[in-house]
């Protein structure tokens, strides 16, 4: 092991006994950010210890073994002892090094999972609520809650536009590279001649930004519009001014929500969904501004970038970042992205591995 990379994990095991003493004091819990900071700090710290702490036991291990071979009763079990060692040292080298990759401090957050209706008018509405589907029953095999913020329901029952917020531990790292444009290829359901249509939806995954630390708003910055809400709801809809549209002058950007009664939750809401797209295009360009030639190879996460396609004839999904197709188009339909979700990060994690080789 490089002496820099170990001076590095040295450094991690000091930091989390400070941690762990800043968070066993009694005043701990009266800061609450402070506390959240340290918490999730915690979080990315700990594993890395850990492997840290078993890779200088195989060290230790190693050396009993070449003790061992010095004896010529215990040369057999040495050789064999200091065989396993080194293998188990070179791994944990290895899963060290991917876990020292510089980490995206919006990993662990929750996130806004935006699907849009693009091009493909009705069925493309369609595809979007099986998409929506599709996340939330992946979301509920990993236990994490879900709550539908906003919708704009289509005619025959597919969606314009929704926006559901997911909350659990590793939403953002798992799903963050669902952002782009998504195509499908299948028979309609309007579709009478049987001929298979290309439509597309568009997703954007967001980090939900921390309500104290993250965005600050001036309210001279804000546009606050209230309007009667939109579509089914009785009597109710036409008689209260309840929903909320926000505008960020600055940036031109709008969030919405009209699916509650309540217009000051319509408007908390909101300005949630507005600061993480706030939060959202300065991560953006930030990240623009510190490109360099070589691209990552699940690429920019542009939201105009077609990403993946669903063809539903040949019960395949492609993803285009990495040339990856897999024959289980049910199962992935069905929230069954695991498989998908490792592929682009071990790829993402590979790419961040040869442009530090090519760093030092």
């Amino acid at each position: 092991m490089k002496e820099s990379m170990r001076a590095k994990l040295a450094q991690l095991v000091h930091r989390l006994a400070e941690i762990d003493g800043a968070l066993a004091s009694e005043d701990a819990a009266r800061d609450l950010d402070q506390f959240r900071r340290l918490s999730r700090e915690r979080a990315e710290i700990e594993p890395v210890v850990a492997r840290f702490r078993e890779f200088l036991a195989a060290e230790q291990d190693l050396e009993t073994a070449q003790q061992m071979i010095a004896e010529p009763a215990l040369r057999a079990l040495g050789q064999e002892e200091e065989g396993l060692a080194r293998t188990r040292i070179g791994a944990l080298e290895d899963e060290l090094q991917r876990l020292l990759l510089p980490t995206d401090p919006n990993d662990e957050r929750n996130i806004f999972l935006e699907i849009r209706a693009g091009t493909g008018g009705e069925e493309s509405a369609l595809f979007a609520a099986a998409l929506l589907r599709m996340y939330m029953r992946y979301a509920e095999r990993r236990r994490w809650q879900t709550e539908l913020l906003s919708e704009s329901p289509s005619d025959l029952g597919g969606y314009r536009e929704v926006i559901v917020r997911i909350a659990g531990l590793g939403a953002y790292s798992r799903l963050k590279f669902e952002s782009g444009v998504h195509r499908v290829q299948r028979v309609p359901e309007t579709e009478a001649q049987g001929r298979i249509h290309t439509s597309a939806c568009t997703v954007a995954v967001l980090p939900e930004a921390d309500e104290v630390e993250d965005v600050k708003f001036d309210p001279s910055e804000l546009r606050i519009d209230v309007f009667r809400a939109s579509g089914a709801g009785g009597q109710h809809v036409n008689k209260t001014e309840s929903a909320v549209r926000v505008t960020h002058l600055p940036t031109g950007l709008v969030a919405e929500c009209q699916d509650d009664r309540s217009q000051h939750k319509n408007k908390d809401r909101a300005l949630k969904i507005l600061a993480a797209r706030v939060k959202d295009a300065q991560v953006r360009a930030q990240q623009q501004s510190q490109a360099s030639a070589r691209r990552s190879l699940v690429g920019t996460g542009d939201r105009s970038e077609r990403i993946r396609t669903y063809n539903f004839p040949q019960g395949r999904v492609t993803d285009h970042r990495i040339n990856l197709t897999l024959y289980k188009i049910d199962q992935i339909m069905d929230g069954d992205l695991d498989e998908l979700s490792n592929a682009l990060t071990a790829e993402y994690q590979a790419d961040q591995l040869a442009a530090l080789a090519e760093s030092e």
